[in-house]
């Protein structure tokens, strides 16, 4: 018999929520296991792709748009389409609102799974309280709890849930052939982009605060004293990007930097890179980073912010958030001066439980339980 499966958290964005979503949905046996898609955007990622493989998309308003609207599309929703799923899969980054479980209780959808994808996310003290007061009574809608990462796990669950047979970290796997380091590919795109003899200091991640991308363009502009010929690429798109691009102008870096918006070739340009940074305010893992060391790619990330359990290869730095950009550029200078064989990533990734091909199998277990 097919599971039906209600997942709901996917945004405009391919950031790694949705990635992660999207790696699991790739891989199920759809003749064991249906997703259909509960979203607030008008124009989900990944839309045509879903479709196309005979998934429904359903959209209702944002409750912060319009609470009467959102309220009132949530009960019709749920009083239709109730009956048709065996399991909410609810994914997020916050507690703030789970209006989502409740309704899936209240409308008799019996496996309703929290799947926390981060391990913060208070961006202003209403959510901060929102969060911390559905963390108390959180296990009155849902009946599964889902992570990334144990630090994750804490930031949503209690103890007594954390240490329940409900409780399962479900790791952020990933395509690792895809990204596997290919030196062909490497010199093809380094010549397009004119990069060969410089050092590239890599990022992908949403223009938002949590991301840190504007302390990122000061350590680079402090890297830049020592190394004039390195250039920083950014992937990615965000309501920060203006930001971002402002302070890069007021450093006069501008022909130092490359943005690169959202794209479909992240696996190749992570070839075209010498190191990969990540300086988050916080993180549920940093899906990111297994990408990235999976290309072979050297790391330097948030010390305390990014779990330790990230640093698969012995290849990922940690550097604390209260450390100038002076301190963080000489990092990325040190971690620069060493040699690292790319090519041999791959097989500690798998046995780390970053393998999609084989994680897909828990997957189906624990949401078929």
């Amino acid at each position: 018999m097919c599971i039906n499966v209600l997942v709901f958290g996917m945004t405009d964005n391919p950031g790694g929520m949705e990635s992660c979503v999207m790696n699991y949905y790739r891989n199920i046996d759809k003749k064991e296991v249906h997703f259909d898609f509960l979203c607030n955007w008008e124009h989900m990622v990944y839309a045509d792709e879903v479709m196309a493989d005979g998934s429904r998309i359903y959209t209702i308003p944002k409750r912060s748009d319009d609470y009467k609207a959102y309220k009132e599309k949530m009960d019709e929703f749920f009083e239709k389409h109730a009956k048709d799923y065996d399991v909410l899969w609810y994914n997020t980054c916050t507690l703030a609102n789970i209006d989502y479980l409740v309704y899936a209780k209240k409308y008799g959808i019996k496996k309703r799974i929290i799947h926390s994808h981060n391990s913060g996310n208070e961006t202003s003290k209403l959510r901060g309280m929102l969060h911390y007061i559905n963390k108390m009574r959180l296990s009155m809608y849902a009946t599964d709890y889902w992570s990334c990462s144990m630090p994750a796990s804490k930031y949503f669950f209690s103890n007594r849930i954390i240490n329940s047979t409900r409780h399962h970290i479900i790791n952020n796997a990933i395509q690792l052939q895809h990204f596997q380091y290919d030196e062909e590919k490497r010199k093809e795109l380094r010549d397009k982009y004119n990069l060969n003899n410089k050092n590239v200091i890599g990022h992908i991640g949403r223009f938002q605060p949590q991301k840190n991308q504007e302390f990122l363009v000061e350590i680079f502009s402090r890297y830049l004293k020592q190394d004039n010929n390195a250039i920083l690429m950014l992937i990615g798109q965000g309501e920060n990007e203006d930001k971002v691009k402002q302070r890069i102008s007021e450093l006069g870096i501008n022909d130092k930097v490359m943005l690169m918006g959202v794209r479909q070739d992240v696996n190749e340009l992570l070839q075209a890179m010498d190191v990969f940074v990540l300086p988050s305010l916080f993180e549920g893992l940093g899906m990111v980073l297994i990408e990235a060391q999976a290309a072979g790619l050297p790391c330097v990330t948030s010390k305390d912010v990014v779990p330790d359990i990230v640093n698969v290869t012995g290849n990922v730095s940690f550097v604390p958030l209260n450390n100038n950009a002076d301190e963080w550029a000489q990092k990325i200078y040190d971690t620069l001066q060493k040699t690292y064989e790319r090519n041999k990533s791959i097989p500690m990734l798998t046995e780390a439980g970053y393998d999609i091909a084989r994680e897909t199998d828990r997957f189906a277990e624990y949401i078929s339980e």
